[in-house]
């Protein structure tokens, strides 16, 4: 008969070690500190962030709800709810407050709408299509944007007036001439951002469309633009704000009452000396202006987010 084979005592000792160490619980993992640790300074940042951001929300709710409605009563909290401000900005004849509201919606909302279109077919052509000067072009849109709008007033001024002379019903003080005057500039940075976008759209799609049969201008209108729509719903989203709150060029181009926008017809309420007691009425105005920006952003807050490219190609 064979002897058994001795056990090694080292061999013995590591099992038990490892036996010990496998009931032994471990130690729970450190957890990331919250309020109370050490980012308790980022809630407090963010805390003092959106105070700033309310103040002056708050005072003009403020002062457009005060009963007196003058400015030297105004004060950052609410002392009552009155509607007197709006009812005597609404009936102000001197003051036609829904022909502002008017005006500044269609000038805003047509100009911001051609704007995006005029400024996705230049980015469609720079993204998709191959030309001679196509580089040279996209510098010098680049280049055109280094200039402030406010060195053009002066040219654009003599420009319309001209116009005016031959044809009245888009020269100065005409909201159509208003509008075609934002329209010059709505190339530029508008260009360069939806070109951007455009070069994600994978050209393998515009490939199987040109196999089929399909022109530049079919792939354009039926495919192209149902990928980039979130791109288009933010240029339109940053034009329309933009156009919505001008005031420099719209107070040299409207002088009539009734063809001013929104901004500059509440900017005449704070000249004069009429300014103190009518700052109830602007500041009654200035919370109905905001509405409008604060329902598109509300309505189009997906589209912003959203990428509708992803997975295009399989």
């Amino acid at each position: 008969m064979s002897a058994p084979v001795p056990t090694d005592p080292r061999l013995e000792h590591r099992l038990e070690v490892e036996t010990h160490e496998s009931v032994t619980p471990t130690a729970p993992s450190r957890k990331r500190p919250g309020v109370g640790g050490q980012v308790w300074w980022r809630h407090a940042l963010g805390i003092v962030a959106l105070m700033w951001a309310l103040f002056p929300i708050l005072f003009i709710y403020s002062a457009a709800t005060n009963p007196s409605g003058t400015l030297n009563t105004a004060s950052l909290w609410p002392s009552g709810f009155s509607t007197k401000n709006f009812t005597a900005l609404f009936n102000d004849p001197s003051r036609p407050f829904w022909t502002w509201y008017k005006n500044s919606m269609i000038i805003s909302f047509s100009g911001a709408l051609l704007a995006v279109f005029i400024g996705a077919c230049a980015a469609f052509a720079f993204s998709r299509l191959r030309f001679k000067g196509r580089r040279p072009g996209m510098m010098f849109l680049l280049l055109t944007t280094f200039f402030p709008a406010l060195l053009a007033i002066v040219a654009m001024y003599i420009i319309f007036a001209g116009i005016s002379d031959v044809l009245p019903a888009i020269g100065l003080n005409t909201t159509t001439g208003l509008i075609l005057a934002y329209l010059g500039g709505a190339l530029g940075a508008n260009v360069w951002l939806l070109k951007g976008y455009f070069d994600t759209v994978p050209r393998e799609l515009d490939e199987a469309a040109i196999v089929d049969g399909a022109s530049h201008a079919r792939i354009f209108f039926t495919m192209t633009l149902r990928l980039v729509m979130p791109i288009l719903v933010t240029v339109f989203m940053l034009v329309f704000v933009g156009l919505y709150g001008e005031f420099m060029l719209a107070s040299v181009f409207l002088t009539d009452v009734d063809q001013q926008t929104l901004g500059v017809g509440l900017y005449g309420m704070t000249l004069g000396n009429d300014a103190n007691t009518l700052f109830g009425r602007f500041t009654a105005g200035a919370l109905l202006g905001s509405i409008p920006v604060m329902l598109l952003y509300l309505a189009f807050q997906k589209q912003l987010v959203g990428g509708l490219t992803t997975g295009s190609v399989k």
